[in-house]
């Protein structure tokens, strides 16, 4: 069954067109996770189907109803904050609480719901401390446990980890994907990390200028991108790209990424270390080629290489991806 359909959604404001002829279908129990750089009109589409902004032209329906005219409350939905949006004055039980007695839920209803998101949360020891009480990463466990208990059509996330530190980004992240293992719930989510991106969504969709640009797995689109702007997106580091003549294509550019870059003295280009990154597990090596472009290797394990060594990098053919002047992709 479909959870979520837009057909040919736009927004604008005034004359600024922020989302063009979007057209999507979300199956019930995926995740979605809208990706791309800030002001691609990812946030603006999410707050299109909470509601919170009026589609200019186009159709948004949840579960088959079309709810253009529906208010946010009606829809069926949950949304997630970037900024948690907690009540400070209330406990966490009240927080999570609230939007149930707003809805006239039984008392035996809104407890047992909040006992069984707190187990999920792991939020069972907090329940009766106000927010200040509560570091960043148990306030946002919250803000995710107050959506639980309504037990919504559709989940909606709108960049809920840029708030906290590293760990406790990777930490939420593995309780977010768990809870959607659990709920088997749908869910849209919106960040601009393709880290995010690619660790939790069933479905990738990227956006740049209102315009989807391609939606599949993160696998598809990571070993299959359609043109040079999704090749480079996707991808930490990001994929190496110069001149297709330099490596004797007839492209515009050549693209391949860091992982499929090794140095050996065979390497078909040779250059000069320009930087070293020692990252344990994994060092990344900066190499200007003799053309005057600069190269990331990404190369597994430690490796002992210092700015100024002399090197030749290699790579095979079919790690290409090639590119033409309006960055699509020659396949």
């Amino acid at each position: 069954m479909t959870a979520l359909s837009l057909s040919n959604v736009y927004k604008s404001f005034g004359p600024v067109e922020v989302l063009k002829d979007i057209s999507l279908a979300v199956d019930e129990g995926e995740f979605v996770v809208f990706v791309g750089p800030s002001g691609c009109g990812k946030s603006t589409l999410l707050r299109v189907i909470a509601g919170l902004e009026d589609a200019t032209d186009g159709t948004v329906e949840i579960g088959g109803e079309v709810v253009n005219e529906v208010p946010p409350a009606k829809r069926g939905i949950a949304m997630v904050f970037q900024t948690y949006a907690l009540y400070p004055h209330l406990t966490v039980r009240g927080n999570m609480a609230l939007g149930l007695k707003q809805e006239g839920q039984a008392k035996d209803v809104i407890e047992a719901r909040i006992a069984e998101a707190a187990r999920m949360l792991h939020l069972d020891p907090y329940l009766e401390r106000r927010p200040a009480e509560l570091s960043g990463g148990q306030r946002q466990r919250v803000a995710i446990g107050r959506a639980v208990v309504r037990e919504p059509q559709l989940f909606l996330f709108d960049e809920p980890l840029s708030n906290l530190d590293a760990a406790l980004r990777m930490n939420t992240r593995i309780e977010i994907a768990d809870l959607h293992r659990k709920l088997g719930a749908t869910m849209i989510y919106v960040t601009h990390d393709q880290i995010e991106a690619m660790t939790l969504a069933d479905r990738i969709v990227v956006l740049r200028d209102g315009i989807v640009e391609q939606v599949g797995s993160p696998m598809e689109l990571y070993n299959d991108p359609v043109n040079q702007f999704v090749a480079g997106f996707l991808g930490a580091p990001s994929m190496n790209f110069l001149p297709g003549g330099v490596l004797g294509k007839q492209a515009e550019t050549a693209g391949i990424r860091p992982e499929n870059l090794r140095i050996a003295e065979a390497g078909q280009l040779s250059g000069a270390v320009t930087h070293v990154e020692h990252l344990g597990g994994d060092t990344n090596v900066l190499v200007r080629i003799e053309a005057g472009e600069v190269l990331t290797l990404r190369l597994f394990g430690q490796h002992a290489h210092e700015v100024g060594d002399g090197v030749r990098v290699a790579f095979e053919e079919r790690h290409l991806y090639l590119f033409d002047g309006a960055g699509a992709r020659v396949r």
